[in-house]
């Protein structure tokens, strides 16, 4: 069986450390648009759009210690200009200067390059949401020569499962797309000697994608396999123990995980179409000791059923939302069941932007009518949807 060449596995710790500074900018340039830090300002008449100055950013990122101090920070950002995260806004500089320059994230301006490396990454980041969203996923805590392993499975499990879900046409194209999640360093034999193979060879996600950053992981290197093997962050979002009835509560707790999901178009490695993430999900297989909720109870002041939201001169208007899910999902979190309420909306998120409130009942979701169904059916609709949500809701009259 072929064992991993010496020049394979540099390639694949480049590409895994890569990775790593991409999710880590990704959750600095979130932060940074909820700390209003990124911005539209105004230069010598002209108006620079979703940019930051960069003093600000190094005065914030010593304050909020990321960096210890500002020649650390200053290096830290200099590692994601040399990795295409972030440039000067007219690209007149190509380092970071700690001054009153304004800078910003490529994924702002569209500039950021979508190389066939970063379509194989978002694949992987797809891959890796799916499944750890389901209930009975096929990641599992495995042990391998006296080493317990997290996120691991079998090659062969891994065929299967893309197969079942349409991800791939045959096992040939799953073999081939497995390839290249390890060449990528998205996943890893658990002891880095085979390459990928439909075989019961046990693998597992090199990169934890629901891991949060510190962005002075980014200046060493050789630290990408400790990282990728330290537990799930606790900003995460889990499911919390169901109430009575049909009922349960998905909660993002103050310490709120960043979650980074693009899906690309199905049985293609190099073609990328949009994202299909969700700010509520199934939860993980590996879960860790649950945290306490912190809205364990319905926002409504009392029930509502569908007939009554539906009968003819009913005190509630339908409106039209149409939310472009960022990098962290959608912004909102949906409760019940015939009808479903939205329970919680971020408000720096997308939902809220696109008019999403408290109390607005689910009516149909990508056009598809959804009052009578539970919010599990609704969930699912949501995470395999495209990146842009049209929710269509219903919302009391003042």
């Amino acid at each position: 069986m072929e064992s991993l060449s010496s020049s394979l596995k540099k390639k694949a710790t480049e590409q895994h450390y890569r990775a790593e500074v991409m999710i880590a900018g990704e959750q600095l340039r979130l932060r940074l648009h909820d700390g209003k830090l990124i911005k539209d300002r105004r230069f010598h008449l002209r108006t620079y759009p979703n940019c930051f100055v960069a003093k600000e950013l190094t005065d914030w990122l010593v304050e909020h210690k990321e960096a210890p101090d500002r020649e650390t920070a200053i290096r830290l950002m200099q590692k994601l200009m040399d990795h295409y995260i972030i440039h000067h806004v007219c690209d007149e500089h190509s380092d970071y200067k700690d001054a009153k320059l304004l800078y910003r994230f490529r994924k702002d301006d569209g500039t950021f390059p979508l190389s066939k490396d970063v379509k194989v990454f978002l694949r992987g980041q797809s891959l890796y949401e799916k499944l750890v969203s389901v209930e009975q996923s096929i990641l599992k805590v495995r042990e391998e020569n006296s080493v317990k392993y997290q996120r691991t499975f079998l090659g062969s499990e891994m065929i299967d499962w893309l197969m079942q879900e349409g991800e791939v046409e045959n096992r040939q194209e799953a073999v081939e797309l497995g390839r290249a999640l390890l060449e990528h360093g998205i996943i890893q034999h658990v002891s880095n000697r085979h390459h990928f193979f439909d075989s019961d060879i046990l693998y597992h996600f090199w990169i934890n994608f629901r891991r949060r950053r510190r962005l002075t992981e980014l200046l060493n290197e050789n630290s990408a396999r400790a990282l990728s093997e330290s537990p799930d962050s606790p900003f995460c979002l889990r499911k919390l123990n169901p109430e009575p009835g049909n009922t349960s509560f998905l909660s993002v707790q103050t310490n709120k995980e960043i979650k980074v999901v693009s899906a690309v178009r199905r049985s293609s490695i190099t073609s990328l179409s949009g994202n299909s993430n969700t700010y509520f999900s199934a939860p993980p297989t590996l879960v860790f000791p649950p945290v306490a909720e912190c809205n364990p109870k319905s926002v409504l002041k009392r029930p509502v059923t569908t007939e009554e939201l539906l009968s003819p001169g009913a005190p509630y208007v339908k409106k039209t939302l149409t939310i472009v899910g960022d990098a962290v999902g959608w912004g909102f979190v949906v409760r019940g069941g015939r009808p479903c309420h939205i329970q919680a909306v971020d408000p720096g998120g997308p939902a809220a932007a696109a008019g999403m409130k408290v109390c607005q009942f689910v009516f149909s979701v990508n056009g598809v009518y959804v009052l009578h169904l539970d919010y599990q059916t609704i969930s699912s609709l949501i995470m395999t949807g495209p990146r842009t949500l049209v929710m269509e809701v219903m919302e009391a009259i003042e």
